[in-house]
């Protein structure tokens, strides 16, 4: 059981650090496309209508959304949620049929 949980630990981070790296990708992609369009802007007209900020506030929702995944923000009901409320529920009921024995 020891080399199964460990396996399982190793997965789960192994996936936690892939997610991650995902993210620092995106954060990379999304500057430099900030940096392009704001670019194409300034060279259409010198930021007097400065429309690339629509683009940053896109980008900007999307990578708080993929922050809340790849780290964890809010672990209520995210993919671990499920496997620890079983073992929860499975260790309480032990635990009452221990009491009626």
């Amino acid at each position: 059981m020891e080399i199964n949980t460990n396996e399982d630990k190793y997965t789960r981070a192994k996936e936690r650090v892939k997610e991650e790296k995902e993210f620092y990708n995106k954060v990379i992609s999304s500057a430099f496309t900030v940096a392009v369009v704001a670019a194409i802007n300034y060279y259409v007209n010198e930021f007097s209508n400065p429309w690339f900020l629509w683009v940053v506030l896109g980008l900007s929702i999307s990578l708080v959304f993929k922050a809340v995944k790849a780290f964890n923000i809010f672990p209520f009901m995210g993919k671990d949620w499920e496997q620890k409320k079983i073992n929860q529920l499975m260790k309480e009921e032990e635990e009452t049929n221990k009491k009626w024995r």
